[in-house]
């Protein structure tokens, strides 16, 4: 039972003590753990800025300082779950330790057979402080759910019924939608309301995967399995077991590692980076990006087999400027919230704020939106909040400016034998491409499309380049 406690944990151990250190180091590694141990407190600091340690046993003393002085580093208690070690009459610093982070401590000399025990209250602890984190996470995220994605609430509530037939091997759920329309949200939404909803949530944005280590931080390594790989370490899909893992913006990563994923999802065992043998894996995928996926398909840019995959439960978010008398709704109850948060009353919504809200394109979506209406509330004089400067953004707008009905000529007749809306896209897009002289960057965002839509809509007729194409000739819309 101990040996399964603490199999693939990664422990440091500080102790000055040679005996003590190498005694504590064997024990646990017997048990399943990796240790790294070192005796001073620069050693410490030097190891904990490459490796990420689960947990640490910290001498409160060392010859060339303080053990505690390691719970100051930035962001190491955050991940770390620390138990101090002292010797008889060091419990003032014990306590010391305990304000500044750590959970636990133990005095010497103790019984190696304490280890596995307290470790596993420190885990309960840790996981504790995650709860609780969560906790306010999903409070602050409910607020943008709660307003903004009732639209959506149906679907939701048909998957999450779904989910509780099921109960073990939960589909993928494939979410898409612009930035800012709160697909993470809904990610986590689905993931809490659901069978799994106790279980850890993994969240990785892959865009931001070095991809040297990318492989390494989904499925692991084992010691030794490249430069600096000195002790093994589980990857994101190990530490998202029994739970969900959501991959935000997989199209990012390259292709051979998209395959790993796909790989890992039909076969549900992954292997580590070295490793000679597979770990069985129980894990719910969640997906999101906001991008065109068939379009990356089309261009080789996104595995088909694995969109195929993925494309079960697809949930794909409005855009905010497609909500119409519903922007101002959510406009205002962000603002009854937002009153409450700033602890001010009295803030309401002209009837010019109003208008400029409904006439401005929202490329950032509700994102934007929340803090649209936290500066009026915090720099606008008055009771009225107007937003005049929203009208001053419209321009700049990637999706701004005119919408169908502007241009769209309603008394236009269908012919009897119907016409090419391929052929329509395509003139749209040569019409974008001459008036931006033929930069596809420039023409992506006069349509509100990637560029990746425009290659693959342009990929039948004439070549388009890496940033501007050769001239398309002239056409009317």
């Amino acid at each position: 039972m101990e040996s399964l406690a603490l199999t693939g944990l990664n422990i440091l151990v500080l102790e000055d003590e040679p005996l003590l250190r190498k005694q504590a180091t064997t024990y646990l590694e017997r048990i399943g753990a990796e240790v790294t141990a070192v005796d001073t407190l620069e050693r410490a600091r030097k190891v904990i800025e490459d490796i990420g340690f689960d947990f640490a046993l910290l001498d409160i003393n060392v010859p060339d300082g303080r053990g505690v002085d390691l719970l100051k580093v930035k962001g190491f208690t955050e991940t770390t779950g620390v138990i101090i070690m002292t010797a008889q009459g060091g419990i003032q610093g014990a306590v010391e330790a305990m304000q500044l982070g750590a959970l636990d401590y133990l005095t010497k000399p103790f019984d190696l057979a304490e280890l596995p025990l307290l470790i596993g209250r420190v885990r309960k602890a840790k996981q504790s402080e995650r709860i609780e984190a969560h906790r306010k996470r999903d409070e602050s995220e409910r607020f943008v759910f709660d307003l903004s994605l009732a639209p959506l609430e149906s679907q939701l509530q048909k998957i999450l019924a779904a989910d509780r037939r099921l109960q073990n091997s939960l589909p993928p759920v494939l979410i898409q939608g612009e930035t800012g329309t709160g697909k993470t949200a809904i990610a986590r939404w689905i993931h809490k309301n659901g069978p799994r909803g106790l279980a850890p949530f993994i969240e990785v944005n892959c865009s931001a995967l070095p991809e040297t280590l990318a492989e390494s931080e989904l499925f692991g390594h084992e010691r030794g399995a490249f430069t600096d790989a000195r002790v093994a370490r589980i990857g994101l899909f190990e530490a998202a077991q029994g739970g969900s893992l959501f991959l935000d913006e997989l199209p990012s990563l390259s292709a051979s590692l998209q395959g790993k994923v796909l790989t890992a999802i039909d076969n549900r065992r992954i292997r580590r980076v070295g490793a000679n043998k597979e770990i069985a894996i129980d894990v719910r995928i969640i997906t999101a990006t906001n991008r065109d996926l068939l379009a990356l398909v089309a261009t080789g840019q996104f595995r088909d087999d694995l969109y195929h995959r993925l494309d079960l439960y697809r949930v794909s978010i409005p855009a905010l400027r497609q909500r119409g008398e519903d922007i101002v709704r959510l406009a205002e109850m962000f603002l009854a919230r937002l009153e409450q948060r700033h602890h001010l009353t009295g803030k309401k919504i002209s009837a010019v704020g109003r208008k400029n809200l409904l006439s401005y394109s929202w490329p950032g979506n509700v994102r934007e939106l929340a803090h649209e209406i936290e500066r009026g509330l915090v720099f606008e004089e008055g009771t009225e909040l107007d937003f005049s400067h929203l009208t001053g953004h419209k321009s700049n707008s990637p999706r701004a400016g005119a919408v169908p009905g502007d241009w769209f000529n309603e008394s236009f007749v269908y012919p009897p034998d119907g016409f090419s809306l391929e052929e329509a896209i395509q003139r749209l897009i040569r019409h974008a491409l001459k008036q931006t002289n033929d930069n596809v960057s420039a023409a992506s965002r006069l349509l509100g499309v990637s560029r990746d839509y425009v290659r693959y809509r342009m990929s039948g007729q004439k070549e388009v380049g890496s940033e501007s194409a050769a001239p398309m000739g002239e056409v009317s819309p």
